[in-house]
């Protein structure tokens, strides 16, 4: 429901491209989870044919993410849906999967601003 929700038409707030992901979130109020942010990856067969490159490609971007996800801070209570896509037709470096989800979570960071970001005028 919520994937559905999050892909179909209309369904997200935010929405970006930083090669080789692709982001889409939405604000979810109806979750009952604590967690502030639900995330599922999504790599393609189309994209890798191999299942073992995309487990690889899973577990690299699902680190980067574990290793960069406080960079964010969300509003009290905010829940977010987040979806990430890999759009590359090949396997690439864990460096560039970081570099991409630093800049994918800095633009998600701006588009669901803290509370203390919006007392302080940025």
């Amino acid at each position: 429901m919520a994937i559905e929700q999050l892909f179909g038409p209309g369904g997200a707030d935010f929405a970006r491209l930083v090669y080789p992901l692709r982001v889409v979130a939405r604000r979810n109020p109806r979750r009952r989870s604590d967690a502030p942010v639900a995330f599922m990856i999504s790599v393609p067969k189309k994209r890798l044919r191999h299942a073992v490159d995309r487990v690889a490609m899973r577990r690299r971007i699902r680190e980067a993410y574990r290793l960069n996800h406080r960079s964010i801070s969300l509003e009290e209570g905010i829940r977010l849906d987040v979806g990430f896509v890999y759009v590359a037709n090949g396997l690439v470096s864990y460096a560039e999967v970081e570099r991409s989800m630093l800049r994918l979570l800095h633009g998600l960071q701006e588009a669901f601003p803290a509370v203390a970001d919006k007392e302080s005028g940025q």
